[in-house]
């Protein structure tokens, strides 16, 4: 009889019989050695980490580097000669406040409308109701083909909604992603049938359903849209290149693009005096960089633990 193996003795006493169980004793795990498939993913994923870190990390330094030196020599991974000329330039005035202000808005603005209206269009479209889920299928799937160019859009937005100077008209002409709708779609449609007719049964009617099942049920896809979206907005300077002039409603990617396309921009920065006439633009650049990066950068952390759940599950074909 082998001990590791779970087996039943029988012993007669009488007219009773008794069952004695032998439990496994339990074997310590193999240490195994990794093999070389693990080992190749290790390098590369520690390659590909590198590559992404270190140009990262070169702007940070740059931002902490002299302008001379920068303009002399060039990149480097550490900051010498450290200088703050460019943060304390930056943040004289309100000029990045107001950018901050801005970019702020429209994230969380824009991505709270989207969000709301990506999870609705979405829902319609996974319940294959007759007669409006094939429609707005069509209505959505059009803009992945085709726009109607950006002539039309700015009459759009200026002359109709009247939108100009508005964050809004950042805001609205990227609403909707066409391919994240579709995305949700596939979400809604793996949902457990039997959850949502139980509800219904309850008398529950489609609105509850929707707010108090199916809603909580998609919190992965939910967390990964909103992080494409927040993304998106944040990120968004050419709507506000077109809609935009006013300086005080500029967000910071717009700021930054300024910079970076018209160096005299950097002499005329709020609290420039005639002595920095000459303005460090080189680490002004890599500093508005980070400045601009970073917020969006500690956003990833909080969806990280639903991203790759929500990609997966909204990704694959129900």
């Amino acid at each position: 009889m082998s001990i590791a193996a779970r087996t039943e003795t029988i012993t007669d006493l009488g007219a009773e019989t008794v069952f004695e169980e032998v439990r496994p004793v339990a074997r310590k795990p193999r240490r195994t050695r990794p093999d070389a498939f693990q080992v190749t993913s290790y390098v590369v994923v520690t390659l590909f980490s590198l590559f992404c870190l270190i140009p990262l990390w070169m702007i940070v330094a740059g931002s902490f580097t002299d302008e001379s030196t920068l303009a002399a020599q060039g990149y480097s991974f550490w900051p010498e000669p450290f200088s703050l000329a460019a943060y304390q330039m930056l943040f004289t005035g309100t000029g990045l406040l107001n950018g901050y202000i801005a970019s702020l808005f429209i994230t969380v603005v824009g991505t709270a409308l989207s969000l709301s209206c990506t999870a609705a269009l979405a829902w319609v479209i996974a319940r294959r109701l007759p007669g409006i889920s094939r429609p707005l299928t069509i209505f959505a799937y059009i803009p992945l083909l085709f726009t109607g160019g950006l002539v039309p859009l700015y009459l759009l937005v200026t002359q109709v909604l009247q939108l100009s100077n508005s964050w809004f008209s950042v805001i609205l002409p990227i609403m909707l992603a066409p391919f994240l709708i579709f995305v949700a779609v596939s979400f809604f449609r793996q949902l457990p049938e039997e959850i949502l007719d139980s509800a219904r049964i309850d008398g529950a009617g489609e609105l509850r359903v929707f707010f108090q099942i199916v809603l909580p049920l998609s919190k992965p896809i939910l967390a990964v849209l909103g992080l494409f979206y927040a993304v998106t907005y944040w990120n968004e300077w050419f709507m506000a290149l077109l809609f935009i002039s006013d300086p005080d409603k500029f967000p910071l990617q717009l700021i930054l693009q300024n910079l970076i396309s018209n160096v005299t921009n950097a002499a005329s920065l709020p609290g420039a005096s005639a002595a920095q006439a000459a303005a460090p633009v080189y680490q002004l650049r890599f500093a508005m960089t980070v400045l601009t990066i970073a917020p969006i950068l500690f956003a990833y952390p909080f969806a990280q633990r639903y991203f790759v759940k929500g990609l997966t599950l909204g990704a694959s074909k129900g």
